[in-house]
């Protein structure tokens, strides 16, 4: 293999693999299991220090064993030919591939909202519960469309990688911003009202309205409770970092480059992520 990637762009791979559609949806429910806008500041605080150390521990995994394949490659010399070729084909067959789709379709239902027409279409078939969208065909044609681009080798990949990063980092750099700019005018002041409150003192009762859902005040218990489901939300927006071991084999240097990739992106992305 050519190793025709950087340190730049295996960092940059590592943050474009990590920010997805997660940050923006999973807040809310953060903080129906918390209560306080200062917890929620608080568990991104833990996941960031749990997803930097996970990186630089699956960091030497990557330095010991410098070659393209990733999680097969690792389980392949750890575990043995057997376990490695099942998880290469369940990566294949299910794991990879299932996610990819839920992206796809994630990309085409917001597409939808831009261009209403492909959600009020008529499905081009319907047999009973089963149809074909639009929004599905779309999906489709963009993952053709991506994996076409990637088999022309790995100077295109590495262009489109590196753009539709650049994209999403400004994106959220203009959250931030504006954020900061209009704070005056947001919710902060009521998100952050309930202070460190929201369980009160371990072992106290406290108040139905800054319960989770189904929760009930027994110590400690609640607020580590509490802060387990939030996490569901924050490791979900999170995980991905390790997809950049993929490419080792194409990656100058790699067995310093991955691991500084992947500290270097996890903990960028997770300043980014607490702002």
């Amino acid at each position: 293999m050519q190793k025709k990637l950087r340190l730049w762009d295996a960092t940059m791979l590592v943050m474009g693999s990590m920010i997805g559609s997660g940050i923006f949806i999973v807040s809310s429910d953060m903080m129906r299991n918390l209560g306080s806008g200062y917890w929620l500041i608080a568990v991104w605080v833990i996941t960031g220090i749990m997803t930097v150390a996970a990186a630089i521990s699956y960091g030497e995994l990557s330095a010991m064993f410098p070659k393209a394949g990733g999680q097969y490659t690792y389980i392949t010399e750890i575990f043995g030919k057997m376990t490695g070729f099942l998880y290469g084909w369940g990566l294949f067959t299910v794991i990879q591939t299932g996610t990819i789709a839920a992206v796809a379709m994630a990309f085409g239902k917001f597409t939808a909202y831009l261009i209403p027409a492909l959600n009020n279409s008529d499905p081009i078939f319907q047999s009973g519960t089963f149809k074909i969208t639009w929004v599905q065909i779309l999906a489709i044609v963009v993952i053709l469309l991506l994996t076409f681009i990637n088999t022309k080798g790995v100077k295109n990949g590495k262009f489109l990688q590196n753009l539709f990063t650049t994209s999403k980092i400004v994106s959220l750099l203009g959250i931030i911003v504006f954020g900061f700019l209009f704070v005056k005018d947001s919710q902060w002041a009521s998100n952050m009202s309930f202070g460190w409150n929201s369980f009160q003192d371990f072992g106290k009762e406290v108040g139905n309205d800054l319960l989770p859902t189904g929760w009930k005040s027994i110590g400690s218990i609640t607020l580590l409770g509490g802060i387990a489901a939030a996490m569901v939300g924050s490791v979900f927006s999170s995980v991905a970092w390790e997809n950049v071991t993929f490419v080792s084999g194409e990656i100058e240097n790699p067995k310093k480059n991955v691991v500084k990739s992947m500290v270097l992106g996890t903990s960028v992305v997770m300043v980014l992520y607490m702002l």
